[in-house]
């Protein structure tokens, strides 16, 4: 693995599950760090007072990304903190609620397409210029924070969520042909069923999570740690060869 050491690196929603996970890893390689909350502000003092002891050093800002106005600002912020942006980690999402078709209306469909993909679109945008300058000097790199539901589908009731995260893996190949020649990589990451985060807490029940744990080949569920590896391991190769991809981490499900 390349070294991090003093790369600047924005991660979006980092500030639990498996963005604080990410957090935590690129502090271990000694990144400069941005954690982006939304409604987590105490999470994300507490992760920067925590990594502030690592080799790495952080800063928190918050905003909503799915307006563009404050995903602008964001990046600004940190561009102004930290010098530029090497690395930018589109990890903010949710699956906000589930609501099987017959339930959906337009608002709480715009919302969870908001939030999983435009939020990643803006905020690339923002920071493409940074990106850009960080591609000619040696290499820059995007890595999206997409889900195993982008590959096989959802359970009840997370239609739109799947859909907004394939729409991520659509896009990240897009993006990986189009930035290409700025030297800038695009890859992604696809996590299955991971425990240790609100998300399966809030939205899985107890007897539902077991049973799919009997389904996974590796017969355990995944943890934040395990898919802050696999970012990392993509972020750190600066002047790589991997571009476009997708690295599933399911435990042999896909």
């Amino acid at each position: 693995m390349a070294t991090l050491q003093g790369k600047k690196v924005l991660v979006t929603g980092g500030a639990s599950g498996i963005g604080g996970a990410i957090v935590r890893e690129l502090a271990r390689h000694s990144a400069v760090i941005g954690i982006h909350y939304y409604r987590s502000e105490p999470e994300a003092r507490a992760l920067k007072a925590q990594v502030g002891r690592a080799p790495g050093r952080a800063e928190i800002f918050g905003a909503d990304l799915s307006d563009p106005d404050q995903a602008r600002r964001t990046v600004d912020e940190f561009v102004r903190w930290a010098g530029g942006i090497d690395v930018l980690v589109n990890n903010a999402g949710d699956i906000l609620a589930r609501k099987k078709l017959q339930e959906l209306d337009p608002g709480f469909e715009r919302s969870v397409l908001a939030v999983n993909f435009d939020s990643a679109v803006f905020v690339t945008q923002a920071a493409l210029p940074s990106l850009k300058a960080a591609g000619k000097a040696g290499g820059a790199g995007v890595v999206n924070v997409s889900s195993l539901a982008a590959r096989i589908g959802a359970g009840a009731g997370a239609g739109i969520y799947a859909a907004s995260k394939g729409a991520l893996l659509t896009w990240t190949k897009a993006m990986a042909r189009e930035l290409a020649g700025d030297g800038i990589r695009v890859n992604a990451v696809a996590p299955g069923f991971i425990l240790g985060t609100s998300f399966h807490a809030t939205h899985t029940p107890k007897q539902v999570q077991e049973q799919v744990i009997e389904s996974i080949p590796l017969r355990r569920a995944g943890t934040p740690e395990d898919v802050a590896r696999c970012v990392v391991f993509l972020a750190s190769e600066m002047d790589g060869f991997t571009t476009g991809a997708v690295l599933d981490v399911n435990g042999g499900v896909w």
